[in-house]
């Protein structure tokens, strides 16, 4: 057994988990004069913003765009740092393109001009609609994202007390029944409403607070990472061995440790235990009260509970690299969006329902076109997402048995739609499940984006930042205040900001590993 200088770990701040929410989270920490130590289970920084090289091909794992850069600015700014000296984004121009079952297409961008048109063209009975959502996104965003996304909510008063306002803007009502009280094009409504499903939300059920979204891509467009979103995550390494904190890759925490009713750091699953004052889960929020807290008493997040609460739907990815095409599909751009025949049903199948359909939506990311890293010379890299339901309902899918067939559905559908030919470059292929999220990433049930971003299930309602179960511990990422999302997962660590106190003043350095 080594000793343990600071068997109390006075100064020491232990974040588990190095997703983007972690990283931050330690920045954050590094800023206010904490020794901090980020423990992750997998071999590279990121979590689901980690990548995956195979055959020359970088495959981005999880998210591939960046909506609020300012966002990583200011954290940036709040450890002394620039992030535009350490990370380059490019802006997308266009956003995406939509192309829908029966031939009409949607392509997004930043012009507002460019996208009255395009409105016009669709449905020209529908453009002062259009700029009357515009108009609502606004109203939200500065409200949901400025205001409430900005400050911990881990007080019910704080929620009361803003109740009128969301009565105001209409926050009973769905994203997508917002969007079909402002237009009536069922085109615009799928293009105005299915946001939510990058954030593991149903359209039809969540509210429409989170229209908000397209203020967001007006206001600051949307950009992509050189190098990917890992790219974010090694610099945020970087800069918290800057500030002499570390980042421990495979080092999986098995239990919260606590000491004298309060968070005292965390045990490895090798028994090692790092002590410290203060502990952050950038786990799942499911996980860390169902299993890290598994010998603590908890009063509100029971098991129980968490059976009980709605999950986001699981993700069905395909990654995979093609030969020779560099040249090929050159009306395929950064950010497709590939509509199924169905909407409101196939969402329900997805969410309600929890039955894989026959039928599919797909999001598919060509990253090559802009970033020839990600790929050898001549060949793309692709990723093409499928939502599906998650592990949690009742008789789940068989992955084992269901995952190839679905990935030939996936391909007929590229071939048919979008990638003509495309079976015959195919050179490198690796395939993520629910099953995979769950043994990868931990996520309950397998969930893609932690509990569902429902009106009961957010602000005060979510797992809050300062946990109600345990002193001493506080919650970042996707499960936990404002929400899932890059902009969220960042914005959890901004909270933290303000609600940790600022390390003792004579903060010991870290602490050596101890086996238990």
């Amino acid at each position: 057994m080594h000793p343990i200088k600071d068997p109390a770990g006075t100064g020491q701040a232990i974040v588990i988990g190095a997703g983007l929410g972690g990283l931050a989270s330690a920045m954050r920490l590094g800023a206010k004069g904490w020794q901090v130590t980020v423990l992750d289970r997998l071999d590279r920084p990121g979590g689901r913003g980690s990548s995956i090289s195979q055959g020359g091909h970088r495959f981005d794992l999880g998210p591939t765009i960046v909506t609020v850069p300012q966002g990583l600015r200011d954290l940036w700014q709040a450890c002394g740092r620039d992030f535009d000296r350490d990370v380059r984004l490019v802006p997308m121009d266009p956003f995406y393109e939509i192309r829908f079952h029966d031939g009409q297409t949607f392509t997004a961008r930043q012009d507002d001009a460019a996208m009255q048109a395009e409105v016009a063209r669709i449905s020209p009975r529908d453009a002062k609609g259009y700029q009357r959502f515009l108009r609502d996104s606004e109203a939200r965003y500065h409200f949901g994202y400025e205001d409430l996304g900005k400050r911990p909510m881990d007080k019910l008063w704080e929620t009361l007390k803003v109740i009128p306002r969301f009565a105001a803007l209409r926050a009973d009502r769905s994203v997508y029944g917002h969007a079909a009280a402002r237009v009536r094009d069922e085109h615009l409504r799928f293009a105005l409403s299915f946001h939510p499903l990058f954030i593991g939300g149903d359209p039809f059920n969540v509210t429409s607070m989170y229209i908000l979204v397209s203020h967001l891509e007006k206001a600051f467009g949307v950009h992509y990472a050189m190098g990917g979103v890992q790219a974010i995550a090694e610099a945020m390494v970087r800069v918290i061995a800057d500030q002499g904190g570390r980042v421990l890759q495979g080092a999986e925490v098995d239990e919260i440790v606590l000491r004298n009713g309060r968070a005292g750091g965390a045990k490895l699953v090798d028994g090692t235990v790092l002590p410290a004052q203060v502990v952050v889960s950038n786990a799942d929020a499911g996980h860390t009260y169902d299993r890290l807290l598994r010998n603590a008493p908890r009063k509100r997040w029971t098991p129980a509970r968490l059976r009980r609460s709605r999950w986001s739907m699981g993700l069905f990815v395909w990654y995979f690299g093609t030969r020779g095409t560099g040249r090929k599909w050159r009306d395929v751009g950064h950010h497709s969006i590939v509509v199924g025949p169905r909407y409101r049903q196939h969402i329900k199948d997805i969410f309600i329902r929890g039955r894989l359909a026959d039928d599919m939506s797909l999001y598919v990311h060509r990253p090559s076109v802009t970033d020839p890293s990600c790929a050898p010379a001549g060949d793309d890299t692709f990723y093409v997402l499928s939502p599906v339901p998650h592990l949690g309902h009742a008789g789940a899918v068989d992955w084992q048995t269901e995952a190839e067939p679905y990935r030939q559905k996936m391909l007929a559908m590229l071939e048919s739609r979008l990638l003509p030919g495309l079976s015959a470059h195919v050179s490198e292929s690796l395939v993520f499940t629910p099953e995979t999220f769950r043994a990868r990433y931990l996520s309950p049930f397998g969930a893609g984006f932690s509990i569902e971003p429902r009106i009961l299930q957010s602000a005060w309602f979510r797992p809050h930042n300062v946990s109600e179960e345990l002193p001493g511990l506080y919650l970042a990422g996707a499960g936990t205040h404002p929400g899932a999302g890059v902009p969220g997962v960042i914005g959890t660590a901004e909270i933290l900001g303000q609600v940790v106190p600022d390390a003792p003043r004579h903060a010991a350095s870290a602490p050596r590993l101890a086996a238990e």
